[in-house]
């Protein structure tokens, strides 16, 4: 492990860094997945959302969070043979570095291929996971490079599950205008609501949809994403929650996935060639 200059803890019965702001600002990572499972701004409370019941171990995804999906997202692509959202989300990252200034932390994991993840995906890859915090705001970005030497490509997304205090009150706006497919209905089309609403499941994936905000209640968040041109919204409404053994019957109701991600044209790297992509929130002042 790296010079580490954070605490360490224990989440889920698994190692974690707490990274800490000189402003009060505050990140929990898992090793586990190099998963983010708590973000706290300076002065606020609680952005993201973990399951009350989610659990963490080998080949275990947790629930809540940002797991990181890599380089297959669900069963749409590019290598269906891979495991649902691929390697990275269930492996065990490592410390990169770390660094503190006067307003701003950032840790980084890493993730190389292992005999383990080459049985799955024949493929040399290493991964960096950078987690940026500073006052209101949180960036994350994925890093992805090709040491080897063939061509493979890959699908990303930052799965993020963000908290809501009550998901009928929540509001998404910055979609309209976008084309998006419907996976409940396989349908596709383009979204006419300048204000995104929501009263129960739904899995959508969205083109060029960049720069969102979230309204609810008093809270406002930004959030903005570079080179992630599509956009992932999820929520497993009631039915679907309550079949989930991981989540609480009622877990639907405070939780929403607003997810960067690069699924309908995945990328392709070369030999030495490398890739990164970026989401950022920022808590308004209400």
């Amino acid at each position: 492990m790296s010079d580490l200059i954070f605490p360490m803890t224990e989440v889920l019965g698994q190692p974690a860094v707490r990274v800490q702001a000189p402003d009060g600002a505050q990140a929990i990572v898992l090793l586990h997945g190099g998963h983010v499972v708590s973000w706290i701004p300076a002065g606020g409370r609680e952005q993201l959302y973990l399951s009350p019941k989610a659990v963490a171990g080998p080949g275990q995804a947790v629930r809540g969070g940002v797991p990181v999906i890599f380089p297959q997202f669900e069963q749409r692509g590019p290598d269906t043979s891979l495991p649902r959202h691929g390697l990275a989300r269930t492996r065990t990252w490592a410390v990169e570095s770390s660094s503190r200034a006067k307003d701003h932390a950032q840790l980084t994991l890493a993730l190389d291929d292992t005999a383990e993840t080459r049985a799955l995906w024949p493929h040399s890859f290493t991964l960096e996971l950078t987690i940026s915090l500073s006052g209101q705001r949180l960036d994350l970005e994925l890093y992805a490079h090709n040491p080897g030497e063939t061509s493979w490509p890959f699908a990303a997304a930052l799965h993020t599950y963000l908290a809501v205090s009550d998901l009928a009150q929540a509001r998404l706006q910055g979609l309209e205008g976008c084309h998006y497919v419907d996976s409940l209905t396989g349908g596709e089309t383009i979204e006419d609501h300048p204000e995104k609403r929501f009263s129960g499941e739904v899995d959508r994936i969205y083109a060029k949809a960049r720069n969102l905000l979230l309204r609810d209640g008093p809270r406002r968040l930004a959030i903005e994403t570079d080179q992630l041109p599509d956009l992932v919204l999820w929520n497993p409404g009631p039915d679907k929650c309550a079949a989930l053994k991981d989540m609480p019957e009622d877990g639907w109701q405070h939780m929403l996935c607003v997810e960067g991600a690069n699924i309908f044209e995945p990328i392709t790297l070369g030999p030495d060639e490398s890739w990164s992509g970026r989401q950022s929130f920022t808590l308004q002042a209400s």
